[in-house]
């Protein structure tokens, strides 16, 4: 397993890691899922589970890219180890006490490139839940109205306010 650093005055390489946080798509059902089967696991390593891009989030790591939290499972060691994709799959499975042992047979290259096979498949069908705007790029729709465009960032259009007329009360 491999760790971005955290920053310039972070070795993040030689940390231990004993706390995680688990950044998840809180609007995604297969990460929602994900997130409650992790949260009934024994674990050897405490997983805090928090919703990626959100205000808790951006607190805990104000460093942090959080748009790009939202394209890929991303874990951060409490030493400020950064892991995404299949390196986060793999140090979250390392955290729990039954998967440890699968985690040491994934980080290997061989078991590396399975667990980077699962991840697409995760990314694959999460990518069902985005859109197309008018220029055809793809876009993330939440169902509360917010929409992500990469490159426009975030806006919101709150349902019933399509085409910038809202219903009395809803106000953009």
């Amino acid at each position: 397993m491999t760790a971005e650093p955290a920053g310039p005055d972070r070795d993040a390489a030689r940390v231990p890691v004993r706390r995680l946080t688990v950044l998840y798509d809180a609007e995604c059902p297969l990460c929602a899922h994900v997130r409650d089967w992790l949260g009934r696991q024994a674990q050897l390593v405490p997983l805090d589970l928090v919703p990626a891009g959100s205000a808790e989030a951006r607190a805990r790591h104000p460093r942090l890219d959080h748009a790009a939290t939202l394209d890929d499972i991303t874990a951060v060691g409490d030493g400020g180890q950064v892991y995404r994709g299949a390196a986060a799959w793999v140090v979250v499975l390392w955290a729990l006490r039954e998967h440890r042992p699968l985690a040491h047979r994934l980080s290997t290259p061989a078991g590396m490139r399975l667990a980077k096979g699962a991840a697409l498949a995760a990314a694959r069908w999460r990518e069902g839940r985005w859109g197309r705007d008018e220029r055809g790029e793809a876009v993330y729709r939440r169902a509360d109205g917010w929409t992500y465009d990469p490159s426009r960032g975030w806006s919101h259009n709150p349902p019933g306010c399509e085409g910038g007329s809202c219903a009395p009360g809803q106000g953009a």
